[in-house]
């Protein structure tokens, strides 16, 4: 008989903090995993095709991100745990310390709802299509949901503890929550930061339509106000009355006879209680809308915010969403980091702090997916050792183990081609071409003619870095996003026998080349796009329907499918700095939501050669960049 979630819940809380405590090992051992610097971004939208000025003069990124000590907000894209274990051990690449006891304020809103629809509804000229999570995300949700209220458990609890370790000794987090798991983390919080902490259970109340027919209308949200310890921080926020009145309609009188104090009193307002009836849900703000199902109200994160950090503290959401939280915590001048592991959301909150016209910040990945949940996920454990299942489905062998003891290579029968497996849970980056390359060259004595990378998800310049190593006759593929369901529906013999599975060439962006006029001591220079080949419909997470609708725009519109494009006008080969971007539903250039403008002239101060890197992020989430090279003839 299965254990009850009461009797689980020790062994939850001993796993989690085994699992908090071997991570906080490695870091002491130096086994550590860093951050990607995908774009330092300078918030400059398109206006009107045209960017006036100069470009910000910054030699490298790092100059700003560490190098003369001054601060850069994060937004990070990945799983939270490692990105917490990036933050906790620092990155000495960017000037990061760690940040273990450096967090002022943590505020979360991780998903309640075990049936959720994870899918992203995205409109194209002419159509809808609904996107499925990628690989990365399919992983997570399967890892939170599996055993349902066990399994969301199993993953808040470590997580919670690495916010622990994050928090300052002034520190607070709000756990937002509902009905559905509420009193069971509350239970895993008492545990972890200590019953003595927990300050409040504040009841955020709102109203509107409801389905409800057997029980009275769910309408409140609970969010759990927990300190790090006795030195928390916390403002006072108070409430403006109206006409001198009480929410109860009692008129105020004098206190102690002091009328002076009266008037200071309603200056001030009414000292704001444990339950919140004044801050309405995220719709009836429709002017902060930004398209994310789950969003938060910036008049609730505003709240939070004043009460429990002062400007200059950083405030941290590991569960970014929207990005409410950093969009706030920015206006009311604190530093911040957000992240969450969904693309959408990474766009989204990319584009919103770019129209919010916010400070340059950094746009990063986990550098190294070294968590093979994959292993670890019972969905899929009848599957067998997945590298040698995908070597199969390519029509390649694997080597014996007298051969070679790394499972994740390959070879393709009667030729010279080795053919190397990649992680779903590890981002395909420059690092794993340059390992395909070296074994290439070495294993088995070498003498391979080509070598192919199969991978499922790619960092954003992994198209560069195909391009570095084009000489030494290397192809990256891409795994279907879908095979593993259909692994789990179909089996392995089945998706052999009909061929069903196909590998696909990455997309890829073109440019026009670089026009350039000078005008004295700077250079005017007209960017177009020409052309965006996305990777075939099979290949990416959509019903079949929706692949034929894909089909059609790709062949009438390619451009279209470019969500977001940004422009480096002097790319120095390392950091991508984002000095110019446009993306769809930007209509301060055009009134065409669903298109971007695919041209424009930058001016910059004039240089004899120079780079242009032009990157694009499609609706799906996949990045390319393409270089240009500039070279005065005078």
């Amino acid at each position: 008989m299965a254990k009850s979630l009461i009797e689980e819940l020790p062994r939850i809380v001993s796993e989690g903090r085994r699992e908090a405590a071997q991570i906080l090992d490695r870091l002491s051992s130096g086994t550590q995993i860093g951050l990607q610097t995908n774009e330092l971004v300078l918030p400059s939208k398109d206006i009107s095709g045209l960017f006036k000025g100069n470009s910000p003069q910054i030699p490298n990124a790092f100059n700003m991100a560490g190098g003369n000590g001054e601060w850069m907000n994060r937004l990070i894209y990945g799983d939270n745990l490692l990105a917490m274990q990036a933050l906790l051990a620092g990155d000495a690449q960017t000037g990061l310390p760690s940040l273990r006891g450096k967090v002022d304020l943590i505020y979360i809103d991780p998903p309640f709802d075990s049936k959720a629809d994870y899918r992203t509804k995205i409109s194209l000229p002419g159509t809808d299509i609904q996107q499925k999570p990628t690989v990365i995300e399919q992983f997570a949700y399967a890892d939170t949901w599996e055993q349902g209220t066990i399994s969301y458990l199993k993953m808040i609890c470590p997580r919670l503890f690495l916010m622990k370790e994050l928090l300052s000794e002034r520190g607070s987090i709000y756990v937002h929550i509902d009905w559905h798991v509420g009193h069971y983390v509350k239970l895993l919080l008492d545990e972890i930061l200590e019953k003595y902490n927990f300050v409040n259970e504040i009841i955020w109340c709102y109203s509107g339509p409801s389905s409800s027919t057997n029980c009275f209308s769910r309408k409140h949200d609970v969010i759990l106000l927990y300190g790090k310890g006795s030195n928390r921080l916390f403002n006072m926020q108070y409430l403006k009355h109206k006409s001198g009145i009480h929410n109860t309609g009692q008129v105020f009188g004098s206190i102690d006879g002091d009328a002076g104090r009266v008037e200071e009193l309603l200056d001030l307002g009414k000292k704001c209680e444990d339950w919140w009836i004044d801050i309405y849900t995220g719709d009836r703000y429709r002017s902060e809308l930004v398209g994310y199902a789950t969003q938060k109200p910036e008049k609730l994160l505003e709240r939070i915010i004043k009460a429990s950090s002062n400007e200059g503290d950083l405030v941290c959401d590991f569960f970014g969403g929207s990005g409410t939280t950093a969009a706030v915590a920015e206006r009311l001048g604190r530093r911040w980091i957000t992240c969450d592991i969904g693309k959408p959301a990474s766009l989204v909150m990319r584009k919103r702090f770019i129209d919010q016209e916010v400070k340059p910040f950094l746009y990063q990945s986990i550098g190294d997916y070294q968590k093979e949940a994959f292993k670890n996920n019972k969905r899929y454990k009848h599957v067998g050792d997945l590298s040698q299942v995908i070597l199969g489905l390519y029509g390649a062998l694997p080597f014996t183990p007298e051969q070679t003891n790394d499972r994740n290579f390959g070879y393709v029968k009667g030729t010279r081609t080795l053919v190397m497996v990649d992680s779903p849970n590890r981002l395909t980056t420059a690092n794993t071409i340059r390992r395909a390359v070296e074994a290439k060259a070495s294993l088995l004595g070498g003498d391979w003619e080509k070598v192919i990378v199969l991978g499922w998800n790619f960092a954003f310049d992994i198209s560069q870095a195909i391009q570095k190593y084009e000489s030494s006759n290397v192809e990256v593929l891409v795994i279907p996003p879908d095979l593993l369901d259909k692994l789990a529906k179909k089996g392995y013999k089945k998706l052999i026998d009909d061929r069903s599975v196909r590998f696909s060439s990455l997309q890829y962006l073109v440019a026009k080349p670089l026009q350039v006029k000078r005008n004295g001591e700077m250079d005017e220079i007209d960017i177009e796009l020409d052309n965006y080949v996305l990777l075939s419909p099979d290949n990416i997470p959509l019903d079949d329907k929706d692949k034929v609708k894909l089909q059609q725009v790709m062949n009438d519109d390619p451009l279209s499918l470019i969500e977001y494009w940004s422009i480096d006008p002097d790319y120095d080969g390392i950091t991508f700095r984002s000095t110019w971007q446009d993306y769809r539903e930007n209509v301060e250039n055009d009134e065409d939501p669903l298109h971007c403008v695919y041209k424009t002239r930058l001016k910059v101060a004039h240089k004899e050669q120079r780079k242009v890197c032009i990157k694009a992020v499609d609706v799906f989430g996949f990045e390319s960049q393409v270089v240009l090279s500039l070279v005065h003839n005078s």
